[in-house]
């Protein structure tokens, strides 16, 4: 698959509540891992040991249609949640967005995701 690989964040925006953010991405390191059948992310602060945050599970990919499902996560509220998304890969750039929505964390957003490929 072209989306197999170890990716590195380089653009987030989020849409909430009709207001636009983008994050910055510019102090910290956000990695997504993917192989054959399954998905890890980590993101830290490039100083310090603070705000570490990771995740991993499985996922299905038809066509342009991305499903995680994340099953390893120290939130209770998005443990098992599935996520779908729209991903495209253009070139060394893996482009992901979509809905994230679980009612139990309070989250409702739509995220446009831009990763670079670091294992060419």
């Amino acid at each position: 698959y072209a989306i197999e690989g170890t990716w590195k964040m380089v653009y987030t925006e989020i849409i909430e509540n009709d207001s636009l953010k983008l994050k910055d991405v510019s102090n910290t390191t956000f990695i997504k891992i993917i192989n054959e059948t399954h998905f890890s992310f980590f993101n830290q602060e490039n100083t310090g040991n603070q705000n570490f945050y990771s995740g991993a599970g499985t996922y299905l990919l038809k066509g342009s249609n991305y499903k995680e499902t994340l099953t390893f996560t120290s939130s209770e509220e998005i443990k098992n949640h599935q996520f779908s998304f729209q991903i495209e890969v253009k070139g060394d750039t893996l482009i992901q967005s979509g809905i994230e929505k679980i009612e139990a964390a309070g989250i409702n957003r739509q995220i446009v995701e831009k990763y670079i490929k670091i294992n060419k």
